[in-house]
């Protein structure tokens, strides 16, 4: 399972972000509690600050290793600071077929787009559903993949879906993505498990989503991912437990004075200054996070200093 953290607020040092906390994104690829596997197939991260010298473009990172061995983050990140981060650890199956290279590695940033994206998720059968789906992708986007990944491709097409960054735009481009790729699989006879928990990121925006598609293409589900996850690794029930299982949001202010913690003092909504969205709880305070669930779609946006929020039910 990919680990996934996006930031929005106060300029503050990507080192108490990604290297800080005992239970930092980097950590959480040496010490995966909630998976039972290492995550060892590369990371990265894409920043905004106002003291870069290009403060319109994320600062793209990102390497082919497990991140607990990158002998460059020590000495790279303590000198960043940002307003807006995406952080991703990735996770990839064990075998020789998997690709372990930069142009693999989560965030994806291409040009004539503000927006970055990075997911804990998976499309199964995505190169054979290409055939129905490249029409629906622009050539600007599609002239800029580089790697082989299913998440680059999703890129792809929801940028070609995006008619406008509104919040009702972006909703309605996942939306549609759901569907065209659900009526590519059913004709494909390629209908299975999708789990796709995606972060959206620009410039003091954040959108997050947890949707996907049942083994047999339900976007509807009712049952208890934690009661699912007792199956087992490896059964079909575990499986669709990670699918069930929530994302989870922080909000809160004072994020910057609690040093090597992802905590915030808690405050009222329309007080808040900082939000995390991320794969799992980050703090002990597990009640203070907000469960972001199964066809839920989360919009983040920071204005004079204050983070709101919105919480939407996808219509799928």
């Amino acid at each position: 399972m990919c680990r996934v953290l996006a930031y929005i607020g106060p300029e503050i040092s990507i080192e108490s972000l990604l290297l800080g906390p005992d239970n930092s994104l980097v950590n959480q690829s040496l010490d995966p509690e909630l998976h039972p596997l290492l995550q060892l197939a590369g990371w990265g991260f894409g920043a905004w600050s106002e003291h870069l010298l290009k403060p319109e473009e994320p600062l793209l990172y990102r390497r082919p290793m497990a991140a607990f061995y990158d002998d460059n983050a020590k000495g790279i990140i303590p000198s960043l600071q940002s307003s807006t981060l995406l952080a991703h650890v990735r996770a990839a199956s064990y075998d020789s077929v998997t690709v372990i290279a930069d142009e693999n590695c989560h965030p994806f940033s291409f040009k004539k787009t503000p927006w970055i994206i990075a997911q804990n998720g998976a499309l199964p059968g995505w190169k054979v559903l290409q055939r129905e789906l490249l029409p629906r992708c622009k050539n600007e986007y599609l002239e800029q993949m580089r790697g082989t990944t299913d998440t680059e491709f999703l890129y792809v097409l929801l940028l070609s879906l995006i008619e406008n960054d509104s919040d009702d735009g972006i909703q309605s481009a996942f939306e549609d993505m759901l569907d065209v790729i659900l009526q590519s699989m059913k004709k494909h006879d390629l209908v299975a498990l999708t789990k796709l928990k995606i972060a959206l990121v620009r410039p003091d925006r954040i959108i997050g989503i947890n949707y996907g598609l049942g083994h047999n293409g339900e976007t509807e589900m009712a049952a208890d991912w934690r009661e699912l996850r007792k199956s087992g690794p490896g059964t079909d029930d575990h499986a669709l437990s990670m699918l069930l299982e929530p994302m989870y949001l922080l909000t809160g202010c004072n994020f910057q004075e609690h040093k090597d913690s992802y905590r915030v003092d808690m405050c009222p909504d329309d007080e808040a200054t900082s939000a995390i969205f991320a794969s799992e709880p980050l703090t002990e305070e597990a009640d203070d996070w907000l469960n972001i669930e199964f066809g839920e779609i989360v919009f983040l946006e920071k204005k004079d200093g204050r983070v709101s929020k919105q919480v939407r039910k996808l219509n799928l």
